[in-house]
């Protein structure tokens, strides 16, 4: 299923990008703070950072896609009953630091109200690269692959200099098979992008 409405949205990209009035390529960089929300993890928001590219494609005068390609840090704590959901032996595996990093596809329809000011929203697609090591030391992989996520903010524009606001939810549980508890990625987004193209 994932992989068809993947293989949807890229159809949909291919058409709008031959039928672009406008189409910029550019580079951003941000923060994100997030949280991993479900049984066995801390109830806190984390720093992490996401790195990336994106583009424009203008759809007129208001509307615009932008798709990004993101490498993002997504980091969260275990909390004192993670050993009791994985079944691990007492290992030291509770209060644990958890770095999960995704590339990340974000395609967002944005929507000018301004010139220099505009909304988005759409579905992020994502894949988990790696995920801390140190906490999956017996070899079981406690987190799914696979994240779809919804997301929507605003951006200001400056030209070729923008910077976003945005929040983002996981629309699947990203724990795996192994962990009968549902774990969903959310949090918030900043980040600042410049035209390169």
């Amino acid at each position: 299923m994932k992989s068809k409405l993947s293989l949807l949205v890229l159809a949909l990209l291919a058409v709008s990008l031959t039928q672009a009035q406008g189409l910029h390529f550019g580079i951003k960089g941000g923060a994100n703070l997030t949280k991993v929300d479900g049984k066995a993890m801390t109830d806190e928001f984390n720093y992490g950072y996401q790195l990336g590219g994106f583009a424009e494609v203008g759809l007129g005068k208001k509307w615009f896609i932008q798709p990004e390609v993101m490498w993002t840090e997504y980091r969260t704590r275990t909390a004192d009953d993670f050993e009791d959901i994985i079944n691990f032996p007492a290992n030291g595996s509770n209060r644990q630091e958890v770095k999960l990093n995704y590339l990340a596809i974000p395609i967002t329809l944005n929507y000018r109200l301004l010139d220099w000011f505009s909304l988005h929203a759409g579905p992020q697609f994502g894949v988990l690269l790696n995920q801390d090591k140190n906490l999956l030391e017996n070899g079981r992989d406690a987190f799914n692959a696979g994240v779809v996520s919804l997301v929507g903010g605003a951006q200001l524009n400056f030209g070729g200099f923008h910077i976003t606001g945005r929040y983002f939810t996981n629309i699947n549980d990203i724990s795996s098979g192994d962990v009968n508890e549902a774990w969903k990625n959310k949090g918030f987004q900043v980040g600042v992008g410049i035209r390169i193209l």
